[in-house]
């Protein structure tokens, strides 16, 4: 059979995950699962599911420790773009993608969350007229000078099925005209969040790495902080990124500070130095970290994956931006926003909050991947309807799932 071959003339359906940072291997972990579900069961049909690397996470080894604890296929393709300002690592991307994409013609590209790597597989997706959903769909923080922002709106405006984690997501799309009676190109539905299975599948794994993990950095539950630091909006202006280390070294614990690469290399060029209490560590693997983030006293960061990942342990987050695309923890008490002022940041980790929101979860119950699975396969070559989600998936991704990880070792301690 040529590669070449018309989407009708497939003898299986060919979809190709667009992936590059960190957060999108953790993403991506549950659809391989679940396509490899769907796969073993006797008489369904086989889903072959490619994983593209552009290689915007430039950090090699942590990739490749990602790729090994979540059990991951090793990449397809992986194009080693590297890092670069948005301009070069973009065109970089379009040019490596751009032929992958003309030999394979896949069913589905499915694009992850809000990095340039996402940005690149929509665009490419759109121009070469190949049917693209966008998993996270509907997401929006209002900062439109964020270049996650921006990639999330345009992922969202090109693609024909927008895989919505909350409804508030769902709402989100709506507003902007996605999804409605009026829209007959795309398909809006709300999943859940595929983070969440992600934890609950590897929730017990972790939890068993637990007493080494904080034996290694000398830490005991909830006698720390713990600190991530690594968007743009942050790094980049470097009195705001001083003004941050500045609060976070006045805290009353030892901060433990897993440096991102590129964070990294502006302490270094800059020659920033960082309190006593403040301790940096190289970035570390999955498991490693949500152990770490449960079970310290709060955590203060600026990642969205890691706003929800703290919601779903039951542990106090401090948010160090002034919106975050995740309001649904805010409105629950589980997090603060705090910005990037010593008196702000200060006044949120003093500030108390709750570390169990009452079994409440907007995110799903943990099968956001499997229902993904299910609408790509009946929407076959893209072809969807204007309707959105069904009352009844909608709660069922309302619905709590902190039973499922409290039952894996993972809830509030």
């Amino acid at each position: 059979m040529q590669a070449m071959e018309s989407r009708g003339q497939k003898a299986r359906p060919v979809w190709v995950s667009v992936v590059g940072a960190r957060p999108q291997f953790v993403k991506v972990a549950p659809i391989c699962r679940a396509v490899e579900e769907h796969n073993s069961r006797r008489g369904n049909g086989h889903i072959e599911h490619q994983i593209l690397h552009t290689g915007q996470h430039y950090d090699r080894e942590v990739a490749e420790l990602l790729f090994e604890q979540l059990g991951l296929p090793q990449p397809r393709y992986n194009l080693g773009v590297g890092s670069g300002t948005h301009g070069t690592q973009l065109a970089r991307m379009l040019a490596r993608i751009e032929p992958i994409f003309k030999s394979q013609r896949p069913d589905w590209v499915i694009v992850y969350g809000d990095t340039n790597s996402t940005l690149a597989g929509a665009l490419l997706a759109a121009r070469l007229d190949l049917p693209l959903a966008h998993v996270e769909a509907g997401c929006r923080s209002g900062e439109m000078g964020q270049p996650e922002e921006q990639n999330r709106i345009v992922a969202d405006h090109l693609s024909r099925l927008l895989l919505a984690p909350s409804q508030h997501a769902v709402d989100n799309l709506h507003r902007e005209g996605l999804g409605t009676i009026a829209d007959t190109f795309r398909r809006v539905v709300n999943v859940g969040d595929v983070l969440m299975d992600a934890l609950v599948q590897n929730a017990e794994l972790a939890e068993s790495r637990a007493q080494s993990s904080l034996e290694e950095f000398g830490l005991e539950p909830r006698g720390y902080y713990l600190l991530t630091l690594h968007r743009a909006e942050n790094t980049d202006n470097i009195e705001r990124f001083s003004e941050i280390l500045k609060a976070v070294g006045t805290l009353d614990l030892p901060v433990l500070f897993p440096v991102h690469p590129r964070t990294q290399h502006i302490l270094v060029v800059e020659k920033i130095a960082l309190a006593e209490n403040i301790r940096p560590v190289a970035a570390v693997g999955y498991f490693d970290m949500l152990v770490l983030q449960k079970n310290a006293r709060k955590v203060l960061t600026d990642s969205g994956g890691i706003q929800k990942e703290a919601f779903y342990l039951g542990v106090p987050c401090v948010t160090l931006r002034e919106k975050t695309e995740w309001p649904e923890t805010v409105e629950l008490g589980a997090n603060c926003i705090a910005g990037a002022t010593m008196e702000s940041i200060r006044e949120a980790v003093a500030l108390p909050q709750r570390a169990d929101c009452g079994g409440t979860n907007p995110y799903g119950t943990g099968r956001a991947a499997a229902e993904i699975v299910r609408e790509l396969l009946s929407r076959h070559g893209g072809k969807c309807a204007s309707k959105s989600t069904t009352p009844e998936r909608e709660a069922q991704a309302a619905a709590s799932s902190r039973t499922q990880s409290q039952a894996a070792g993972l809830g509030p301690a």
